[in-house]
């Protein structure tokens, strides 16, 4: 273990083996860290910090800060709980739950380049890559492996599916179907051709979710519509995967194919 004496940390710390902890670090009572764990120099993590093992804590990050939230009560019993071989550069900020028992959730491996916040109760899967200054609102959803742009940002409560891809500086209000590429604005472009070749897709699973990509947005059908047409066409797992994420975005809604609005904007006149 290597501590740096100017680091301050509260006897009610949980530190594991082989942690280092940089100068002016501050580590609350109740936190727990892993084996293996690194925190950089003025970072903080909070009481309410749960961090499994070889984690990284980049310089100036805040993890478990008080969630921004006007009804909050400070009171409330809540926690951030971060998975096996997270790393987190440089100012990065993740917020505890909102609400009594809740939980930010940051799984396994991810990876979370500087700036990343992640306001109350944000849950993110395994393999999430997000990169500077994405800004997620509280309750949003992203699933294993997605890839995030710099700069995006993030309504709350809004869903990201598994092995999405969302281009830099585009944002977000409504749910991304999983293994899409989103963009602009709420905007679909096509599949995440490359993400799905690099997590071993085969060239059958990439042909069936084109063929749902095609069935809800260039058939014609809105998503309704959609949702019955596929019911009565065979899918493997994967197909029902998307089709499971399409029939659950109740909430938000989905983004919309941005091929569609540029054919509207021609048929009418203005500029695509």
């Amino acid at each position: 273990m290597c501590i740096h004496p100017t680091a301050v940390i509260h006897p009610q710390a949980v530190l594991g083996t082989g942690v280092s902890v940089g100068p002016f670090a501050v580590i609350e009572a109740g936190a727990v860290l892993g084996d293996g764990c690194t925190v950089h120099a003025h970072a903080f993590v909070g009481g309410h910090v749960t961090m499994g093992k070889n984690c990284t804590v980049g310089h100036g990050s805040v993890l478990g800060g008080d969630p921004q939230d006007f009804a909050f009560n400070p009171q409330v019993r809540s926690r951030v709980v971060i998975g096996d071989g997270t790393k987190m550069f440089e100012n990065v900020t993740i917020h505890r739950g909102t609400t009594e028992g809740s939980e930010t959730v940051v799984g396994e491996g991810c990876f979370l380049m500087g700036g990343t916040h992640l306001a109350h109760n944000v849950r993110l899967g395994t393999g999430v890559i997000i990169a500077n200054n994405a800004l997620l609102a509280g309750h949003v959803q992203v699933a294993d492996r997605v890839f995030i742009g710099g700069g995006c940002v993030f309504h709350q409560h809004i869903r990201v599916g598994r092995l999405a891809i969302c281009q830099g500086i585009s944002g977000y209000g409504k749910d991304i179907p999983p293994f899409l590429m989103g963009a602009e604005v709420n905007g679909i472009v096509g599949l995440n051709v490359i993400g799905l070749r690099r997590a071993g897709f085969d060239a059958a699973a990439r042909a069936e979710i084109k063929r749902a990509f095609d069935l809800l947005y260039r058939s014609g059908k809105n998503t309704s519509q959609a949702i019955a047409a596929a019911q009565a066409e065979p899918w493997t797992e994967t197909g029902r995967e998307f089709w499971d994420f399409v029939a659950g975005a109740k909430k938000r809604g989905l983004c919309d194919w941005i091929g569609s609005r540029r054919g509207a904007a021609q048929r009418s006149g203005e500029p695509a």
